[in-house]
């Protein structure tokens, strides 16, 4: 197995040993406890895809010298994690134990090794879904900043390891990478915007050639950003924004981003027209967060009344969540918009739509005003079921902090969001279930091999996390060499 260590000297609880195959130390004389562990990342209760790496982690306090962990199932098999800072599981033991318990129940006991002795609390309970999830996410990288940007990028995580790599850096070129997004999860279908000097759209369809874009015309009002993919992968939902940032003097959010104006358009990428339509291009609505609904024909979006020149209170802004058809045949929008959810009655406002894949769930961002919540502590996911048109707050995956940004897994079962609810700083990926009756499960965050020491020594915030099927197989080299050229191809526009 993959701890087999040879010829390693080990020092654990002020012991040394040589050892000739991994070295297990077992619990003496431990106090049992009654209460259920303290353990960071909190994965007491949770439920987890049969595929995901394996859950280390790290006692919550920094007192135990030494932890570890016994995993049972149901049939007497066991897989034991230990080390003096994190339980360790072994990659190979770890995924053979949770496939043989697919959609079954796993046992966890921890024990922990303090300066008085060791301490063995009550067992808690991990289930393994039979629901798998897809081979990885892809997110930004970037530093919690404000006005100007530093270091970023665009990653890809494999969720059944614990491998990570960049797709591309902006030190490749000068400027900030965003807006990344994929054809229901198949990097195939890619959607990347380059913003600074060297500002481009890049597009890349059916792991073809990456092609930049400039996608201001003279009928819009900039350049697309926030990109859809309609599932035939014909067309991609784009808003422009007219955006700005200021600094709250007596609010508890510390910094927002508003719009000025925004409208929306859907890119033709066989015929290289954007389409457009008076109806979701007025100067009197906001309108921003396009995304086509499963069948393709129905974009939902983001809409708001626009700011009167001489009211700048933007507490006001109240963005609910809108409707309008979409005919992919044509390339033609309906003829009026429906409002889905009138969140404005409420006081509150809608962001970050995102619609299952299998057409039977919409989640989407409440907070209490404006439409960028990602610092919005108040803010929490809803649930919107089309069966019955009702929505509820998911309570159980929601926390005191901000929720903001998510995407369904491809089998819809799936929710991938970012939370700062670890410390309130930053944004750090978590996942959560959904079942064909709506059930939520509790939330988790993603696994790392020494959780406490990579997030401490991250101080970088995961923004945008998306799904991906497949490794993405991106050129950043070659991508550079593109960004940092001057040939971009333009867009045109539907006559």
């Amino acid at each position: 197995m993959r701890k087999i260590l040879l010829g390693v000297r080990c020092w654990m609880l002020g012991v040394g040993c040589w050892m000739l195959a991994s070295c297990t130390v077992t619990p003496e004389n431990a106090k049992q406890e009654v209460s259920l562990p303290h353990i960071y990342p909190d994965y007491v209760g949770v439920t987890i895809p049969v595929n995901i790496a394996p859950l280390n982690f790290n006692m919550a306090d920094e007192g135990a010298l030494f932890v570890d962990a016994v995993i049972t199932d149901r049939h007497g098999n066991s897989l034991r994690g230990q080390g003096d800072e994190t339980v360790d599981f072994d990659l190979d033991d770890w995924h053979q134990m949770l496939q043989q318990n697919r959609g079954d129940s796993l046992s966890v006991t921890v024990s922990a090794k303090y300066d008085e002795g060791w301490h063995t609390y009550s067992p808690f309970s991990i289930y393994v879904s039979s629901d798998s999830i897809d081979y990885g996410i892809c997110y930004r990288l970037i530093a919690p900043g404000h006005e100007v940007w530093s270091k970023m990028g665009i990653y890809e995580r494999d969720l059944s390891t614990f491998e990570e790599h960049a797709l591309i850096e902006n030190t490749q070129f000068e400027g900030c990478v965003n807006c990344h997004s994929f054809n229901r999860a198949n990097p195939a279908d890619m959607s990347l915007h380059i913003r600074g000097p060297h500002g481009a759209t890049l597009l890349r369809k059916g792991n073809g050639p990456i092609t930049a874009y400039n996608t201001k015309t003279d009928q819009t009002l900039g350049l697309c950003v926030y990109p859809y993919w309609h599932p035939s992968g014909r067309y991609v939902a784009y808003s422009t924004n007219v955006t700005k940032q200021t600094f709250h003097s007596a609010h508890r959010n510390l910094i927002e981003v508003f719009d000025e104006a925004s409208d929306l358009q859907v890119y033709d990428v066989e015929k290289n027209e954007l389409i457009l339509s008076p109806l979701v291009k007025q100067d009197s609505i906001y309108e921003t967060y396009p995304v086509f609904s499963a069948d393709g024909r129905s974009l939902y979006f983001c809409a708001a009344r626009a700011l009167p020149e001489d009211n700048h209170q933007l507490d006001s802004i109240r963005y609910n969540l809108c409707r309008i058809d979409f005919d992919p045949e044509t390339g033609k929008f309906g003829d009026k918009i429906e409002v889905v959810v009138d969140a404005e009655a409420l006081h509150k406002s809608v962001s970050f739509p995102r619609p299952s894949y299998d057409g039977r769930y919409l989640c989407y961002t409440i907070s209490d005003y404006g439409q960028f919540s990602i610092w919005h502590h108040e803010a929490d996911l809803y649930l919107l079921d089309f069966k019955t048109n009702q929505s509820r707050p998911m309570i159980e995956a929601n926390s005191e902090d901000t929720e903001s940004f998510h995407n369904w897994s491809t089998n819809s079962r799936w929710l991938v969001f970012s939370s700062r609810r670890d410390d309130g700083l930053y944004t750090r990926p978590y996942f959560c279930h959904i079942d064909d009756k709506g059930t939520v499960s509790k939330a988790f965050m993603l696994p790392q091999r020494n959780p406490r020491r990579f997030y401490r020594e991250r101080f970088l915030s995961y923004n945008v996390p998306d799904f991906v099927i497949a490794p993405t197989h991106f050129d950043g080299h070659k991508a550079s060499q593109i960004i940092n050229a001057k040939s971009r191809k333009d867009f045109g526009v539907r006559k």
